[in-house]
């Protein structure tokens, strides 16, 4: 009952500093969205942070550490990297958006490119991606919720209240809101995590060598990478697909126009790798898990940070852990909303309606924030993949936009809006194709080398994008005329 208490608590709290969090300012569409463009460097770092560390980063880390082993370090990966491109990346992407007043990533491709059709196309291409990255989300939150209240409330239920609560402050709050909540979430999963990823391994076998020795033992070769399947091939090209598309995602490009000045780009990329550590500890919690708490099997990995903690903690610390994880779920889960309904509203009815007012386009955007949230409810409650895999799915869409963006911001852009819509058509349609078919390189080609079967298909994606995209932009590429 404890946990219980704990956990509603933390619901209520949320909401209640989420409606707060609008006191004293006029929420037209681009205080909604952007929050005026006004955070300094902390709101947006945590903001930064609460969209990447999710509950994909609680549940999925530790649950693709228990079921997969050593390929669990590409998240570690992954991130480092894109940290490393966004110090040259976002200041640019910065600078244009406020310089045009621009609210939403299909925004800066339609104005770069002179295009709104391709407007279009990366707006339904974010949509498309955002709903598997929300269903990550209440899927997880479902899981948290049902474990640490010793199933005292089922997982639906839990997915319902907590959809509900985020709809709520998303609706009046914006994006002001998710900074807010983000604060607090930022500081109790920084507590919470590291002392499960120190305390678990020195707890059950007497500290981190000992616990690898005893997993090794057991599953002799688990924490290397595979000779086939999940490879170093596997490995390298899914760090690169996820880090080309971490700040492809709609949420996190929009949430860079938030920002005051560019520095604050310069100066999280220094200290995100130094907060990426974090995901270490959540490893170590899946690596002890594996001898502890055996059995788990499919989406079941995902359990294991909580299953453990359940066996050994008292009821009412079980209900913090809770609460941080409800905050991996709301917290992310508010941008993608918001995200959502902006693309939808500013990009899809505004494209139908173009003579609306941005107060007919900001109404439109938070009705449409309920109905965003009840598709990815019931998509969350058919069931089905792990959270790491849903959200694989989701990278492989964005990471086709990365081209298309490059280009527009070279000193002379090679590629025109035809090669720019051509690539992220094949691009994605490639994605969508062999996710809706469940189809593997291994499945089309056995015969090929395992380097090239073992690739990600997002790769083979983005590299077909490229084709398409240099072909198409060679045939309809302007030239001057001649006297």
């Amino acid at each position: 009952m404890s946990a219980l208490i704990i956990i509603v608590a933390t619901i209520v709290g949320v909401l209640c500093l989420g409606l707060v969090a609008r006191r004293g300012t006029v929420m037209d569409l681009e205080q909604w969205t952007v929050g005026g463009r006004g955070f300094g460097t902390i709101l947006v770092f945590v903001l930064m942070a609460g969209e990447i560390y999710t509950t994909f980063t609680f549940l999925g880390g530790s649950g693709y550490a228990y079921g997969h082993g050593g390929p669990v370090f590409y998240i570690l990966s992954y991130g480092c990297l894109a940290y490393i491109i966004s110090y040259w990346l976002l200041p640019p992407i910065w600078r244009y958006a406020k310089q045009h007043r621009l609210i939403a990533q299909p925004d800066f491709f339609a104005h770069k490119y002179d295009s709104p059709a391709l407007g279009l196309l990366v707006a339904l291409v974010g949509i498309v991606a955002l709903i598997p990255y929300l269903v990550l989300q209440l899927k997880g939150l479902g899981v948290i919720v049902g474990a640490a209240a010793y199933g005292s409330i089922s997982p639906t239920v839990a997915i319902w209240i907590g959809a509900a609560v985020v709809t709520t402050y998303v609706m009046v709050s914006g994006v002001r809101g998710s900074a807010w909540t983000a604060v607090v979430k930022d500081t109790l999963i920084l507590a919470v995590v590291l002392f499960l990823g120190i305390y678990l391994p020195i707890h059950y076998y007497g500290g981190y060598s000992a616990m690898f020795s005893a997993v090794d033992a057991a599953k002799p070769g688990f924490l290397a990478l595979p000779a086939k399947g999940e490879s170093i091939a596997w490995f390298d090209s899914t760090v690169l697909l996820t880090a080309l598309g971490f700040y492809m995602w709609p949420h996190s490009f929009g949430s860079l126009f938030t920002a005051k000045d560019e520095r604050v780009f310069r100066r999280n990329a220094a200290m995100m790798p130094v907060y990426q550590l974090i995901l270490l500890f959540v490893f170590f919690v899946g690596f002890a898990a594996i001898l502890k708490v055996p059995g788990l099997k499919g989406p079941e990995i995902d359990l294991s940070l909580l299953r453990l903690s359940v066996q050994t903690f008292d009821p009412w610390f079980v209900g913090v852990i809770g609460a941080a994880g409800v905050l991996t779920a709301l917290v992310p889960g508010s941008m993608i909303l918001i995200s959502a309904a902006t693309l939808l509203a500013n990009n899809i009815f505004r494209a139908f309606h173009p003579q609306a007012a941005d107060a007919t386009v900001s109404w439109v955007a938070r009705m449409l924030v309920p109905v965003v949230a009840l598709v990815a409810v019931i998509f969350t409650l058919r069931g089905g993949s792990t959270i790491v895999a849903l959200l694989l799915m989701g990278y492989s869409f964005v990471t086709q936009l990365f081209p298309t963006l490059i280009a527009c911001l070279l000193p002379h852009n090679p590629v025109t809006k035809e090669g720019a819509i051509a690539g992220i058509f094949v691009g994605v349609a490639t994605v969508a194709a062999t996710s809706l078919t469940h189809t593997s390189i291994a499945g089309l080609f056995p015969g090929l080398p395992a380097t090239l079967r073992d690739l990600n298909i997002g790769i083979v994606a983005l590299v077909l994008n490229l084709i398409a995209l240099a072909v198409i932009s060679a045939m309809t590429r302007r030239r001057p005329a001649y006297a």
